[in-house]
């Protein structure tokens, strides 16, 4: 499958990591985590962490999936606003997943930190703001129900908005605890550590074609005709995994990028926030640690990649007029355009965790604006799966959950 189109930044920005280690024979282990992304990555980073036996396969070289061809803005707030969310499924229910993907974006913090990897983490705001008074309204009733639950917010209307960040628009949400990094580096650095230091077995080059339960948990064979014989198989391969899927529960689209050459940090707006709208397509923008300008929308309900390629000229033009129209006095020149493929879910949750009849085959799918934050959470509750500690917001994320349907 073909996941992006054009050049994706990280992917110029960054050395791609000369890894080739296919597997050549028959072996036995506690858990495969098929794929080797950024969600990859984070779930076999809390296996080892928890001395549970683990390897890593994936057909491509590592993190050059959909994990290079991501603006990775990370947020706790979900595509799916938290008043409408609520509608969903009980209340309580969606205030916990909101305060999950806080809380990870805390841990990925954390993590960096403790093991030293460069992902170009970097702690920003973030601007949420109403594209036309529609979303004024959504983004007050959003403001009530966030403050009910202790989640940090903060509502401006037009002219403090304007005077605080140049944004001219009805009015916005701002917080404070967002962040952003580079998902290609985070994906590589992560996983060389754990190789180096917590003795993860990883197998590039290596696509997993068949699969078979087993009085044990599941025996896994490679293009190659190598088997592994694991007790657990979790599914980490993003936007391909339709095939481990018995029903599709999520929408595959296609979305798109543009960014710019660098610019002088006087004429950035202020904090260098993420900034995303109302608006569904929404548009987003954030910034590098070079001071380019990412910005990014235009979805289409298609992946497909003739498609992709046809329209990324014409939607590249289209980021490019609506960046200068919200921000006309800052110079923007385009250097790169990409496009990948995203998807999203109806209640806009990812799938962590297991089907009630087949507790061995355990899915970890990020799918949604907030993949990398839904993969910390991933890691956790798939790591107390294993370990025998159920986690009592498995069943918020379940991909089995009422609000799929």
């Amino acid at each position: 499958m073909d996941l992006y189109a054009g050049t994706p930044y990280w992917m110029v920005k960054n050395p791609l990591w000369s890894y080739c280690n296919p597997l050549r024979e028959d072996i036995r282990t506690e858990a495969v985590v098929i794929g080797a992304g950024i969600t990859g990555a984070l779930v076999a980073h809390r296996l080892r962490r928890a001395g549970i036996d683990c390897c890593v396969v994936d057909k491509r070289t590592p993190g050059t999936g959909s994990s290079c061809a991501s603006t990775a803005l990370l947020q706790y707030e979900i595509d799916v606003p938290l008043c409408r969310m609520a509608r969903m499924m009980p209340e309580q229910d969606a205030a916990t997943a909101y305060r999950s993907c806080l809380e990870a974006i805390d841990e990925l913090e954390r993590l960096f930190r403790r093991t030293k990897v460069d992902a170009a983490f970097r702690r920003v705001p973030s601007i949420y703001y109403a594209s036309d008074r529609k979303g004024l309204r959504l983004l007050r009733e959003e403001y009530d129900i966030r403050k009910k639950y202790g989640l940090p917010a903060e509502l401006l209307e037009r002219e403090a908005l304007r005077a605080t960040t140049g944004i001219d628009a009805p009015g916005a949400l701002i917080n404070r605890v967002s962040a952003q990094l580079d998902a290609f580096r985070a994906a590589a650095g992560l996983l060389r550590h754990d190789v180096r230091r917590h003795g993860l077995d990883l197998y590039s080059h290596t696509e997993i074609t068949a699969w078979e339960r087993t009085p044990e948990g599941y025996l896994l064979t490679t293009a190659d005709g190598k088997r592994i014989a694991c007790r657990y198989a979790i599914v980490a391969a993003g936007f391909e995994a339709a095939p481990f899927l018995r029903k599709k529960p999520m929408r595959l689209t296609s979305t798109f990028a543009i960014i710019s050459e660098p610019v002088a940090e006087k004429e950035l707006w202020p904090e260098r926030s993420l900034i995303w709208e109302t608006r569904s397509p929404y548009l987003y923008i954030r910034t590098d640690n070079t001071r380019r300008i990412i910005v990014g929308g235009e979805d289409i309900s298609s992946d497909s990649p003739f498609l992709r390629r046809l329209l990324l000229p014409r939607k590249a033009a289209v980021l490019d007029r609506k960046f200068r129209k919200l921000f006309p006095h800052i110079p923007f020149k385009r250097e790169l355009a990409w496009a990948g493929t995203f998807s999203s879910t109806r209640d806009g949750l990812p799938l962590i965790g297991a089907r009630h009849d087949d507790p061995h085959m355990l899915y970890a799918l990020g799918y949604g604006g907030n993949g990398i934050t839904f993969s910390v959470i991933a890691a956790r509750l798939l790591t107390s799966h294993i370990l025998g500690k159920p986690d009592p917001r498995a069943r918020i994320f379940s991909p089995e959950r009422p609000s799929l349907r």
